[in-house]
């Protein structure tokens, strides 16, 4: 008799099967025969379950085992049959830099430099890179520009750049000044409006800046938009008020020189202003320099304004005049002195045989004679000498008085006639006082030549014409002339025009003035 054997099975309704065949091969299961009597209904449907379930299990073994196998060879046909497969982390690495590989492609062929956007996301395609770089082009902006600042490629049109221009717009921001806006500050782009931007704008009007002239402000200076507002802005402005320019100045001021705003104090402001102070000018003369010319700050002082001071005194310029030119026309700190200065002293000694002292006493009286044409110059000097005077008489007079080489010419001819035909006067008198062309023929020159005329005094033009209104009514009533105020010196600048109270009048002139300077 033969005999099946399984293991013992403790539980009828639970089969636990130890099959001996391998997990990955199917077996047609054989029956033996025996000799043995029937076996009952239920032990002959247990062996038939019995039977079945090593080819079941060993079916399943089998697929997972293929399924397993598909997945670490790689098989792209299984996973997408699989709605539970995902793509790996290395596939996913693979494409991203694929996709990158072929938008930098994409940049080469438009000669754009791609080096600097390593690390920066960019747009996985190519064809949004491309609206990118259309966009940015119908800003004015060309490729040029582009590989100047290439991380504006990492802004989005519609979430970074549409929304900066379009407030940029609302502020007042002109469309023919914004490509030059993006030129000089493209990093704009990256801003966010509300945490960026607007914070900033607020700030400027805090400062006294109009609303209608931070547009004005934000073309001549976009930079100022990236500053932190208790950073460089505060810190300038808190100095210069420190040292005399009146808060009420301070919009106007920056109005007209916003650059002001991005320069620091220990560096740039500070050490420029104890400069002028060393040349002999008083802080306060140099908090009214900066009100009316701001832009001064912006001269280099190592640069350019030590070197020019260096150059006015190599050529003969006097140390203690240094104040008074620089008051007079403080352009001089920022002219390329060394190009124009040796020039012009040529100039003048050619024309009117000029000393190198007659150059530097000429400067001290009129600094602008540096910047000052040569044509305009000869006609001066050829209409003195068709009034009479001798060429050593012409450079007297303008030694004397260099503004005779400036003034306007017409008015000098009719200031000449009068002198000449009514006052009857020597030219011997022209020569002494050559200051006589600058005052008005109609408002100064013929009211007090009637009335000293009418008195019947005998006086020089000095006495005559060089003194206030209300000084020249004094000596009206003097029964004679004081020999002391005969000998009155020429006119000079002073300083104390700078240190002079304020009034309503200045003041008035300052805003009249900050108004034209935004005009410009």
């Amino acid at each position: 008799m033969k005999i099946i054997s399984y293991n013992r099975i403790i539980n009828p309704s639970l089969l636990l099967i130890n099959h001996e065949l391998p997990s990955n091969t199917i077996h047609r299961p054989r029956l033996i025969s025996t000799s043995a009597p029937s076996i009952s209904s239920f032990n002959m449907r247990k062996k038939v379950l019995i039977m079945r379930l090593p080819c079941c299990f060993a079916t399943r073994a089998a697929l997972s085992s293929s399924m397993k196998t598909d997945t670490y060879s790689g098989s792209r046909k299984q996973k997408s049959s699989s709605f539970y497969t995902h793509p790996s982390l290395l596939e996913m690495k693979n494409e991203k830099e694929a996709n990158r590989a072929r938008v930098y492609e994409f940049l080469r062929s438009i000669g754009i430099v791609p080096d600097e956007l390593d690390g920066l996301e960019l747009p996985v395609t190519m064809e949004v890179m491309r609206e990118r770089v259309d966009f940015l082009q119908k800003l004015g902006l060309t490729i040029e520009d582009i590989n100047y600042y290439p991380l504006v490629l990492g802004c989005s049109v519609k979430k970074n750049m549409i929304p900066v221009l379009d407030y940029l717009g609302k502020l007042g921001v002109r469309k023919s000044t914004l490509t030059d806006f993006l030129r000089r500050y493209p990093q704009v782009l990256h801003a966010s409006v509300v945490v960026d931007l607007a914070p900033v704008v607020k700030y400027l009007q805090g400062m006294d800046i109009k609303s209608n002239d931070i547009p004005r402000v934000l073309e001549k200076y976009p930079e100022v938009l990236g500053f932190k507002l208790e950073g460089t802005m505060s810190t300038s402005v808190a100095y210069l008020v420190g040292i005399g320019v009146a808060r009420r100045e301070i919009g106007g001021l920056l109005t007209r020189y916003p650059e002001l705003l991005g320069m620091r104090v220990g560096r740039v402001i500070k050490p420029f202003v104890e400069y002028l102070e060393s040349l002999g000018i008083p802080k306060l003369a140099v908090a009214r320099l900066i009100e009316k010319h701001p832009h001064i700050l912006g001269f280099g002082l190592q640069e350019r304004v030590k070197p020019n001071i260096k150059s006015l005194l190599q050529f003969h310029l006097r140390e203690t005049a240094l104040p008074s030119v620089i008051a007079q026309y403080p352009e001089i700190l920022g002219i390329d002195m060394e190009a124009k200065i040796p020039s012009q002293q040529e100039f003048l000694n050619s024309i009117i045989e000029s000393t190198c002292e007659d150059f530097g006493r000429v400067v001290e009286k009129m600094p602008q004679i540096i910047s000052l044409s040569k044509a305009p110059v000869v006609k001066h000097v050829d209409f003195l000498k068709e009034c009479g005077f001798s060429l050593e008489e012409v450079r007297e007079m303008v030694v004397g008085c260099p503004q005779v080489l400036a003034l306007n010419l017409d008015i000098m001819k009719q200031s000449f006639e009068y002198f000449k035909s009514t006052m009857a006067r020597p030219l011997q008198d022209l020569v002494a006082f050559p200051a006589f062309f600058t005052y008005g023929l109609e408002s100064t020159i013929k009211p007090r030549h009637k009335r000293i005329a009418k008195k019947g005094l005998k006086c020089s033009l000095t006495w005559l014409l060089n003194c206030s209104d209300e000084k020249f009514d004094q000596r009206m009533g003097y029964d004679f002339i004081d020999l002391e105020e005969m000998q009155v010196g020429e006119s000079s600048f002073y300083m104390n025009t700078l240190l002079e109270p304020r009034n309503d009048e200045s003041a008035s002139d300052c805003d009249e003035d900050s108004g034209e300077g935004d005009n410009v």
